[in-house]
């Protein structure tokens, strides 16, 4: 079983800036993700200044680019949300899902932040960035090369008709695939695309994203993009899509609410878990009743996930009865460590 030092060590594989908060602490707020959570729908800064890719992207391009096109999409995204099933919804990786083909304005809106905020990331003025010896082995095992990758990624992006993108994904077993989606479609709308995962490496071919240097040379511009994507970035993201909150969509709705309810304990607020504890009762349930990713279907965690459907019903039976603070606490924070030896067996599963 994974000690906390050894969960920690891996978890903070995971973490990272801009697009999303790291791991801070066992017992603190776990969001291992790379796309920012709580502040989804704003604007991000660009991690490097607008004329730092030149010659390669030019400066008015990012500009525009950045300042009026991702802007426009941030902006009509908040409106198209507001009073709609997303309200309240402020994850980016959260909301893709949710996305079906009739909900037109935050398909469009809502990829184009997302397909952005991942663009501006896995680009870099950095020189001689190297994939991760964890992707770099899966490029291989998948591509037979790096080589042999980047042509078919380019393939991807140079037939797409029109306006798209093309992408670099890992699916639920972890293997990498290339594909490619029209306007602001990405990998992660399982409800919209055919070919579903985690995006790790986006290519923007729309034309505001080259006409004004390129013309319409798109080749040109893609050649141009290979010689400024961030590798260690990209190896990042591979990471995140591996993660077992991204694969496991149940254990990740349970982790919601054992966050909104554990931390205001620890700081003495038992308001949160007397509210919601039916709901982490049936959170786990959920957990034990789903279809278990396969490379986590063992049974060490279907122990443990029977272990915490047990200790979360019991949880919900104490509240009841109007048990006294310091036992509810003491449950809580048992229930807590179940999860996390969950998480950390699924990413010993990982390593």
């Amino acid at each position: 079983m994974m000690n906390k030092r050894t969960f920690l060590k891996y978890g903070s594989l995971a973490g990272g800036a801009l697009l999303l908060s790291p791991l801070v602490a066992w017992g603190k707020r776990l969001t291992p993700y790379h796309l920012l959570e709580e502040d989804a729908f704003k604007l991000p800064d660009l991690p490097y200044d607008f004329n730092a890719l030149e010659p390669h992207i030019d400066e008015t391009t990012m500009r525009t680019h950045h300042g009026k096109h991702h802007a426009g999409y941030v902006a009509n995204l908040n409106k198209a949300v507001a009073g709609s099933r997303f309200a309240g919804v402020t994850s980016l990786r959260k909301l893709m899902p949710m996305i079906a083909a009739a909900d037109t304005a935050v398909r469009n809106n809502g990829g184009g932040h997302f397909n952005h905020s991942l663009f501006w990331k896995i680009l870099t003025p950095k020189t001689g960035t190297q994939p991760s010896e964890e992707l770099a082995k899966a490029i291989n095992s998948t591509f037979g090369s790096m080589d042999a990758m980047k042509e078919q990624l380019m393939q991807a992006a140079k037939t797409r008709f029109g306006s798209g993108w093309a992408w670099l994904s890992v699916d639920k077993t972890g293997k990498l695939f290339i594909s490619s989606t029209a306007n602001q479609d990405n990998p992660l709308m399982y409800q919209v695309v055919e070919e579903k995962g985690y995006p790790i490496l986006g290519i923007d071919v729309w034309e505001h994203a080259y006409y004004l240097k390129y013309k319409n040379l798109r080749g040109d511009y893609l050649q141009a993009v290979w010689n400024v994507l961030n590798w260690e970035e990209i190896s990042k993201q591979f990471r995140v899509g591996n993660h077992p909150f991204v694969i496991w969509p149940e254990l990740d709705a349970y982790h919601d609410v054992m966050s909104a309810t554990f931390h205001p304990m620890e700081e003495g607020n038992l308001a949160p878990i007397k509210a919601r504890s039916a709901e982490l009762a049936a959170g786990a349930k959920v957990v034990a009743k789903s279809n278990f990713p396969a490379r986590f279907d063992n049974g060490g965690i279907r122990s443990t996930v029977k272990q915490l459907q047990k200790d979360s019903a019991a949880l919900h039976k104490l509240i009841q009865k109007g048990t006294d603070d310091t036992s509810i606490t003491t449950a809580l924070t048992a229930l807590h460590d179940v999860f996390h030896n969950i998480i950390g067996m699924c990413m010993e599963e990982e390593h």
